[in-house]
C-alpha cells in the first residue's frame, strides 16, 4: 500500500500500519511534494509507488485526485480516495469512470450513516438530501476570499452562514472542508440532490455534521460531532481510522459490521 500525502491523515495511516494495526497490509511508499521527516517508509515519486503497491490511498487534496486518479487506475492499481469532492467536477468524474483496470474506492471519512442511505437509495431514489456542517471560523477561510471578508470570518463571535447551495459548488469553494457532502452524494447516487449549508461557529470545538434524507424508503437523520485533528483542524481526527477500516475491507479482513 502506498500513500499520497504525508500530512495528518496519511501520516496517521502509515503509523498505524507500521504498528501492525492491520496484519497483511504493508505500507511501502509515501508520495509527497514536500520532504516528510520520520515517515517510516521510503518517500518516492508516484511512478515508483505504482510499481510497488497494489493500492494507493489519496490523502493529499482534490488537486491530486484531479491530476493523478485516472493514471493510477490505468496502471492497474486500486485507488482509495479521501478527497471525494474532486469527483464533483464532471471532467474528473468522467476521466476516472473511463480509467482502469484499477478500481476507484471512496472512504467514508468523517461521515456516518452512508450504509443505510445507500441501501435506501437503492430501494427507491431519495427525494431530499441535506448536509449542514459547522466548523471553527478560521478553518473555513479560503484563498479566494478578499482580506476584509477573511478577517470578518476569523473574527466573528457568533455563528455565521458561510455557504448555502449544492454539493458540487460546495466542494469547489471549500475543497478541504466539505468532502463529506460529496461523499454523501456518491452514497445516494446523486450529487446534484445534496443541499449544503456551511456554518462558521466560534463555539464549534467539535466539527458538527447534520445529514438528513427523505424518500420512499423512509426518513433519515444523523448528527455527527467529530473532534478535529490536532495536526490539521480542517479535517476530523477520525478520518485516518475510516481509511484503515476501508483498507481492512479491501484486504478481506472487515471488522464487525460491513
Amino acid at each position: 500500500m502506498a500513500v499520497i500525502g504525508g500530512g495528518a491523515i496519511g501520516g496517521a495511516v502509515i503509523s498505524a500500519l507500521r504498528e501492525g494495526r492491520l496484519p497483511g497490509v504493508e505500507p511501502v511508499a509515501l508520495v509527497d511534494d514536500r520532504p516528510v521527516q520520520g515517515a517510516g517508509v521510503p518517500q518516492v515519486d508516484l511512478a515508483t509507488a505504482l510499481d510497488r503497491a497494489d493500492v494507493v490511498v489519496e490523502c493529499a487534496g482534490q488537486a491530486v485526485v484531479a491530476q493523478s486518479a485516472a493514471g493510477i487506475l490505468d496502471h492497474g492499481v486500486d485507488l482509495l480516495v479521501t478527497s471525494v469532492g474532486a469527483l464533483c467536477d464532471p471532467a474528473v468524474a468522467d476521466a476516472v469512470a473511463a480509467a482502469g483496470p484499477g478500481r476507484l474506492l471512496l472512504t467514508s471519512g468523517a461521515a456516518g450513516g452512508l450504509d443505510i442511505l445507500s441501501a435506501a437509495a437503492a430501494q427507491a431514489p431519495l427525494t431530499r438530501v441535506a448536509v449542514t456542517t459547522a466548523k471553527l471560523p478560521a478553518t473555513l477561510v479560503q484563498p479566494w476570499m478578499d482580506g476584509p471578508a477573511a478577517a470578518r470570518l476569523r473574527g466573528t463571535d457568533r455563528p455565521v452562514e458561510v455557504f448555502t447551495g449544492g454539493a458540487r459548488e460546495a466542494a469547489r469553494l471549500f475543497p478541504r472542508s466539505l468532502n463529506l457532502a460529496a461523499t454523501v452524494g456518491w452514497a445516494v447516487g446523486d450529487l446534484d440532490l445534496v443541499e449544503v449549508r456551511l456554518m462558521a461557529d466560534p463555539s464549534a470545538a467539535l466539527t458538527r455534521h447534520l445529514i438528513e434524507a427523505e424518500g420512499p424508503s423512509g426518513a433519515y437523520r444523523f448528527e455527527i460531532q467529530n473532534l478535529p485533528s490536532p495536526e490539521n483542524p480542517r479535517t476530523s481526527g477520525v478520518v485516518p481510522y475510516a481509511v484503515l477500516r476501508s483498507l481492512a475491507a479491501l484486504a478481506g479482513r472487515p471488522s464487525g459490521v460491513i
